[in-house]
């Protein structure tokens, strides 16, 4: 396997897990202990990867926003729980908002079962794969942001005061219990706030990644959110750090790593 080829291999085996050892790679592409350094500081030298003790770890900027390409296959097992588990919480009946973002558009996969909902999203995505479905779509207008299949709205082209939303499902770049959520771009977090004042109840789903770091727009307090589900990686002091806010943090279990009959913690 030519050098380039195991370092396309290597990047794509770090989108599906934290972190990558050096073992691992000696094992996986059956290299020396030397062809793996010196892989990873190739890679880190073209900033796409963070050399830690003893492996690596995807680098993700604070600052600038990752493709939907890169988060649809990022954390995807912890996404797919976190989707599953939001669905615990829609009824048949319910109106409900879908944001677009790579773990809110795991949330279609699980609902189709459902009746008689009410979907509003703002993602390309998420209608495309509920269009066979008999759900009431109400998509909301705006621009376009091709990048991330989504639209961005305004007040003087979509009226949100008719919206009576019941649940809402947003996502997010950065979650700390100091300053709540946060995320990259301006116009969806525009979006997002108005959401927030219009539902019922909101849900944030995102994966553990997401947590302990502040990125670029401000959304809202933790106060302003009724639960946050995220996967079972956070640590111990993140969780404890929840328990005194009025928000409801719950842990869905990646399904590959199921123990128990529960696939959710509530804390």
């Amino acid at each position: 396997m030519l050098p380039n080829e195991r370092h396309t291999k290597i990047l794509d085996l770090l989108s599906t897990k934290d972190v990558v050892t050096i073992p691992e790679l000696m094992t996986e592409f059956k290299i020396s202990i030397e062809t793996a350094r010196r892989d990873l500081t190739i890679l880190e030298k073209q900033n796409r990867i963070q050399k830690i003790y003893g492996g690596a770890k995807l680098k993700i900027s604070t600052f600038s926003e990752p493709t939907m390409e890169s988060r649809l296959v990022y954390h995807l097992l912890q996404k797919e729980s976190i989707g599953k588990k939001c669905c615990d919480f829609i009824k048949d009946g319910d109106c409900i908002f879908i944001d677009s973002g790579s773990t809110t558009f795991q949330i279609v996969k699980y609902i189709k079962t459902k009746k008689n909902l009410t979907i509003i999203t703002n993602s390309l995505p998420v209608v495309n794969e509920l269009m066979s479905t008999d759900f009431e779509i109400i998509i909301i207008g705006g621009k376009v942001r091709h990048d991330e299949s989504s639209i961005v709205t305004y007040d003087y082209i979509f009226d949100f005061s008719q919206l009576n939303i019941q649940k809402s499902f947003i996502c997010a770049g950065g979650i700390t219990v100091e300053n709540g959520i946060s995320d990259f771009n301006m116009q969806e977090a525009v979006t997002r706030k108005i959401i927030i004042e219009r539902s019922n109840e909101v849900f944030v789903a995102a994966d553990s990644s997401k947590f302990d770091r502040n990125v670029t727009i401000s959304i809202a307090a933790l106060n302003k959110i009724n639960y946050i589900i995220t996967d079972s990686g956070l640590s111990k002091n993140t969780v404890n750090s929840f328990k005194k806010t009025t928000t409801n943090l719950i842990l869905a279990e990646t399904f590959s790593t199921k123990k128990t009959k529960n696939d959710a913690l509530e804390y």
